[in-house]
């Protein structure tokens, strides 16, 4: 397939070879080879009861990574133009995905949520596709309807009905935590793409009601939300796992009780290596560890958001809206995975971008970095820029007036 693909322009075979965003590929790799470490730690007492193989979980979670930087290559092969064109026929298929996760005999039921399609083996968890998709199409919407969006109700109204039944579903799996990052990021591309103050403002209230309303009408959500506040109340109850975390940053202190030394693992802290890697990374690595990856998430995101704001000084809008909107869906997931573990948010089943386990998200942050990465190198190479399209020509001129000039 790079074979075939290789006369086509892209960061991957450029005049300059390997031409890419080196401070954001070396950031997402130090997350993704810190994420294969500490999965390797939190899950060998797991992995060893359950599967008798210390590195069962290693070894899965090494297989995602090896298909997660294919697909991000692949990813950086395609041209930001044909994601553009395909933004409709994405948005149908995170419909699609997320109608057949709830399909009986279809979707796989884990811990009373149905939110994965079983192939063999290895589960995809539809929401990851549809959040990537949703951006996507919403970058493609703000570029085509640009003006409709920053002066009339109706281009602000348009994509929220169609977020809107996405979020239903996302919501009948459940998967409150993906819906919240969904259109928190939905909200955020909205807002940077033009969308006024005040009808901004009466979007943020409306989602604050709705979370109201959605915590009261499911009791497990009131609980949560009751037991996050006080979880030494119900210790060994429904603040169980809160608690456990709590404990493995407590033995953490400063320095770390050490690689592989954690206690918390072994059986005390459930999900462990999911959702609840961060508080095993801070009882094995300490504070200053668990602040050296907090320091390496927010330079990673940071970076993302000046690629999208270089892009828009280019005028390439669609790579500008596509980096702020994966740029917020990593901030998104970081904030409540860490709120999660420290106790400043109720339980909620999101990963960790790029350092927990899980295959559907580790693949989907590989693709996002791949489209970053190849948004960057069209702004830096002037492809996709309004009114630039270039020939052999253009380059044959260039050559005889730089000779001309000798």
């Amino acid at each position: 397939m790079l074979a075939l693909l290789r006369p086509y322009p892209s960061p991957l075979f450029s005049q300059r070879g390997f031409d890419v965003d080196f401070p954001m590929l070396a950031g997402c790799l130090a997350l993704l080879g810190l994420g294969l470490v500490m999965i390797t730690s939190a899950s060998s007492e797991v992995a060893a009861v359950q599967a008798g193989n210390t590195f069962y979980y290693m070894v899965r979670h090494l297989v995602y990574l090896v298909i997660g930087i294919v697909a991000g290559g692949v990813v950086m092969l395609i041209p930001l133009e044909t994601w553009q064109s395909m933004g409709g026929k994405l948005l149908l298929a995170a419909f699609g995905v997320l109608i057949l996760v709830l399909v009986p005999g279809i979707g796989r039921e884990v811990n009373g949520s149905m939110r994965w399609i079983g192939f063999g083996a290895f589960n995809v968890q539809p929401s990851e596709l549809a959040k990537l998709f949703v951006v996507i199409y919403l970058a493609g919407y703000l570029v085509r309807r640009e003006d409709e969006v920053r002066r009339r109700w109706i281009g602000f109204i348009k994509p929220i009905i169609v977020l809107i039944p996405l979020a239903g579903l996302l919501l009948l799996e459940p998967d409150f935590g993906a819906t919240v990052v969904m259109l928190g990021s939905a909200a955020a591309m909205l807002f940077l793409g033009g969308v006024g103050l005040f009808r901004f403002t009466l979007l943020a209230g409306a989602a604050v009601a709705a979370v109201f309303v959605l915590v009261q009408t499911q009791e497990y959500r009131l609980q949560r939300l009751i037991t996050f506040t006080d979880p030494w109340a119900d210790q060994f109850g429904a603040g169980y796992q809160l608690t456990q975390a709590l404990i493995a940053f407590g033995r953490g202190e400063w320095l770390g009780v050490g690689l592989g030394n954690s206690v918390q693992k072994q059986f005390y802290l459930p999900e462990a290596h999911t959702d609840f890697v961060f508080s095993v990374l801070a009882e094995e690595l300490g504070m200053f560890g668990a602040l050296a990856t907090l320091g390496l998430f927010t330079f990673v995101c940071v970076r993302a958001l000046y690629l999208g704001l270089w892009a828009e000084k280019a005028r390439q809008y669609f790579s500008a809206y596509v980096a702020y909107g994966l740029a917020f869906l990593w901030i998104g997931q970081f904030l409540i995975n860490i709120g999660v573990n420290v106790g400043l948010l109720p339980t909620k089943g999101l990963t960790l971008p790029f350092l927990s386990y899980g295959g559907s998200s580790l693949v989907i942050c590989c693709v996002s970095l791949g489209l970053l990465l190849r948004l960057d190198w069209e702004r830096r190479t002037r492809l996709g820029n309004e009114n630039a399209r270039f020939s052999e020509e253009d380059f044959a001129e260039d050559h005889e007036e730089q000779t001309d000039g000798r």
